[in-house]
């Protein structure tokens, strides 16, 4: 003769205390703030060990390219566009070029399917990533923004502008690179876009402007990185006009909202395909 507990029988105390409607409540849904934290502290662990190696090419590129430029520009407002220019294309390189990649990849791989279903809203996955990435360009774009002013002779007095220069820049052209990947359809097409977005970041930021023809500075307008190089290069004067680099910063944050949301959208239409 055997027993058999009463909590799993249909009458049994268990059984009795369901809910009337015979529906389990589902739990609260997860904060965008805690579910953001989870998710950036996941990526910058996931990607530590991946994207350091690729941060020192970034790094050793954009210096390379201040050592080539040393013998074309004068000194003066020519080379404080190059040492601003050299500076953001760090975070160009990683921001946009690597996390378009990395989500065209996980499109194309099914990975988005692993985030849609953990219980965190889009925009925790969209921002966390994009935090991620862009975290780890702040050590490259000192160095690289040092090393230009000793090159070139200007002044360090100004580079705490940083803290605002880099988190503002790179959350533009983060999700500029995180909606390049979602929506492009394959993962060498998403490549190739963040490959194309971080060359114009280097033409366009990096030559002075007052070299470029008309066409093409109003290209260089619409490149959100553009906005950085300008705030950064105007402190290298002797005497900043603040409230251009201000505006400066302000339009790179107006961007980097705007392009976060487009992605934010772009993973949500990945995410249901």
């Amino acid at each position: 003769m055997s027993v058999v507990p009463a909590d799993v029988l249909p009458g049994g105390a268990l059984a009795a205390e369901e809910p009337a409607g015979g529906a389990a409540e589902l739990g609260p849904r997860a904060r965008l703030w805690p579910s953001l934290a989870a998710v950036y502290r996941a990526q910058l662990s996931r990607a530590r060990v991946a994207r350091i190696p690729l941060l020192f090419v970034a790094t050793f590129q954009s210096v390379g390219i201040m050592i080539l430029m040393r013998g074309v520009v004068d000194d003066g407002g020519e080379a404080q566009a190059v040492v601003a220019g050299s500076s953001v294309l760090v975070v160009a390189f990683v921001a946009l070029n690597l996390l378009a990649q990395y989500f065209g990849q996980l499109r194309a791989s099914g990975g988005l399917d692993h985030y849609a279903t953990l219980p965190v809203p889009p925009a925790a996955v969209v921002l966390g990533a994009a935090g991620a990435y862009a975290s780890f360009t702040v050590p490259g774009t000192v160095v690289t923004a040092v090393f230009g002013c000793v090159l070139f002779g200007l002044p360090l007095a100004h580079l705490w502008i940083l803290i605002g220069v880099i988190p503002l820049a790179g959350a533009a052209l983060a999700g500029l690179g995180a909606a390049l990947g979602l929506l492009a359809p394959r993962p060498e097409l998403a490549t190739l876009l963040g490959q194309l977005g971080m060359s114009a970041a280097l033409l366009l930021g990096v030559l002075p402007a007052d070299r470029m023809p008309e066409f093409v500075r109003f290209a260089r307008d619409l490149l959100p990185s553009t906005y950085g190089v300008e705030a950064l290069a105007r402190t290298f004067g002797p005497d900043p006009d603040w409230a251009f680099v201000l505006g400066d910063l302000a339009v790179c944050g107006a961007v980097g909202v705007v392009s976060l949301a487009v992605a934010t959208w772009a993973y949500r239409r990945a995410a249901v395909r």
